[in-house]
C-alpha cells in the first residue's frame, strides 16, 4: 500500500502544471485588437475605450457583464457580438494581460 501511495504522489509532482492562457495571444485571436488597437491604446473609434494599463478585475468584470447582459447600453453592441468567443478563463487572461501594458 505504501509503495501505490509513493507512486500516486510522485505522478501528482510530476504531472505537468496545466498553463494558464496566453492573454497576448488571445487579444489578438479573439480580435480585441481590430477595435482597441494592437496594444490596446488606439481605438479604432473615440468612443472605443484605451484598454492598456487598466485594472484587471475591472476589465474582467466589464468583460464579464457586456456578456451577460448586465451591462447593455449604446457602447457594448459591438462587443457584445464577440463575447461569445471567449470563456472566462481566457477573459481573465486578457484583463491580465492588457493590465500589464503601458
Amino acid at each position: 500500500m505504501k509503495f501505490v501511495m509513493t507512486l500516486i504522489a510522485a505522478a501528482i509532482v510530476a504531472a505537468p502544471a496545466i498553463a494558464a492562457p496566453d492573454g497576448a495571444k488571445l487579444y489578438g485571436e479573439k480580435t480585441c485588437n481590430a477595435c482597441h488597437g494592437p496594444k490596446g491604446d488606439k481605438p479604432l473609434m473615440p468612443n472605443y475605450p484605451k484598454v492598456a494599463g487598466q485594472n484587471a478585475a475591472y476589465m474582467e468584470q466589464q468583460m464579464k457583464d457586456i456578456k451577460s447582459g448586465a451591462r447593455n447600453n449604446g457602447q457594448t453592441a459591438a462587443m457584445k457580438g464577440v463575447m461569445h468567443l471567449v470563456n472566462d478563463e481566457e477573459i481573465k487572461a486578457i484583463a491580465d494581460y492588457l493590465s500589464k501594458l503601458k
